[in-house]
């Protein structure tokens, strides 16, 4: 079978780890049919926008795309290519798995937990009012007529919407997850203790929820000392869902915990479509240096393969990609922080993992 994927290079560092991603994916020995397609900074040069309509139609035909880290164009429109792209194809659910590999340096060993947070509302909706305008002084006498408190004139405001579809949806989601991969607890992050009417929204519905799933555990956390717990004892934690805010903030702490970003792969999926992409970011100033660690993009693919089904080549692959970790020899800068001098480059990395499933 051949699987036909978008193939979103991106902007600074993306074309190269999307390279070194590609070419390992390849050497799997799954067959692709790569549609490329271009966004962010480069993609405003060409044709005026960093998102055009046809990346779209080509995610949307082929139903799972392998993207590369995005530079938003300053004075665009558009807040995030990112953001964007999740709104318009519905890609509600952000998983992010956090899982610490042998020479990977971290203060922790043996993590192995997800982030389910949800992409669509919560305070990155965008749904803001700026300071002096009009609108957000409507707001604010609105807000003092109905005697919800004061709001300063010289205020600048973004809205907080939490629904009660949403949240259940992507509370299902963690469950499903949860018993598709056979995990054992969900613990829901709030701050239901201060924003009763959004945060307790949001766990009311998780734990309505819960009830669905008998087999499954089921736990809550404030989100303050969920970041405390995190950092003292992460090994009681398994899958972890959130709003969008909680759920960002955490998956850049458990990806702290695993030695960074540069091992944290990530994936933006609705019910009918999945775009695959890593936690970081596009790091302009290193681009064209092949410089940076592909893990994080590689172990994204890692993922992409599992959702295709393709199991075997996906444990596969993930076995060899921490066997060249473990080994220390062929890995970029910043997992070999007492010897720069030795490190390799992203394409260097990439030629190991190949080695190595070639030897499979």
């Amino acid at each position: 079978m051949i699987y036909n994927i978008t193939l979103i290079p991106g902007n600074g560092v993306g074309p190269q780890v999307t390279e070194a991603t590609r070419r390992v994916l390849e050497a799997t020995g799954v067959k692709f049919k790569w549609d490329f397609a271009e966004v962010g900074s480069s993609a405003m040069e060409k044709y005026g926008t960093p998102l055009p309509s046809s990346v779209i139609e080509s995610i949307r035909k082929n139903k799972v795309a392998l993207k590369g880290p995005v530079t938003t164009p300053v004075g665009s429109g558009f807040r995030s290519v990112n953001v964007a792209l999740r709104k318009e194809l519905e890609l509600y659910v952000c998983l992010r798995p956090c899982k610490t590999y042998p020479g990977v340096p971290s203060r922790y060993q043996n993590i192995d937990l997800v982030i389910v947070r949800e992409n669509l509302e919560d305070l990155y909706a965008g749904v803001e009012f700026e300071r002096g305008t009009s609108e957000a002084a409507g707001l604010i006498r609105y807000v003092a007529d109905a005697k919800r408190g004061a709001i300063r004139p010289d205020s600048g405001i973004s809205i907080k919407a939490i629904s009660e579809f949403r949240s259940k949806r992507i509370v299902k989601f963690a469950f499903e997850y949860a018993r598709t991969y056979k995990r054992k607890k969900v613990t829901a992050v709030h701050k239901a203790n201060i924003m009763k009417f959004s945060d307790g929204l949001f766990l009311a519905c998780a734990c309505e929820v819960a009830k669905e799933y008998p087999d499954i555990g089921f736990e809550d956390r404030i989100v303050d000392n969920m970041c405390m717990q995190l950092v003292q004892k992460p090994h009681q934690f398994d899958v972890i869902v959130a709003p969008n805010l909680y759920g960002d903030i955490l998956s850049d702490l458990c990806a702290g915990l695993i030695g960074g970003l540069g091992v944290a792969p990530g994936a933006n999926l609705s019910d009918e479509i999945a775009v695959f992409e890593p936690t970081h970011g596009s790091a302009p100033k290193y681009a064209g240096m092949n410089k940076v660690n592909p893990m994080a993009m590689m172990l994204s693919g890692v993922l992409m393969l599992r959702h295709l089904g393709e199991k075997e080549s996906a444990d596969q692959l993930e076995k060899v990609i921490a066997a060249v970790v473990a080994e220390g020899e062929n890995v970029t800068y910043d997992l070999r922080p007492d010897a720069h001098d030795k490190a390799v480059g992203t394409s260097q990395v990439a030629d190991a993992v190949i080695r190595r499933l070639g030897r499979v």
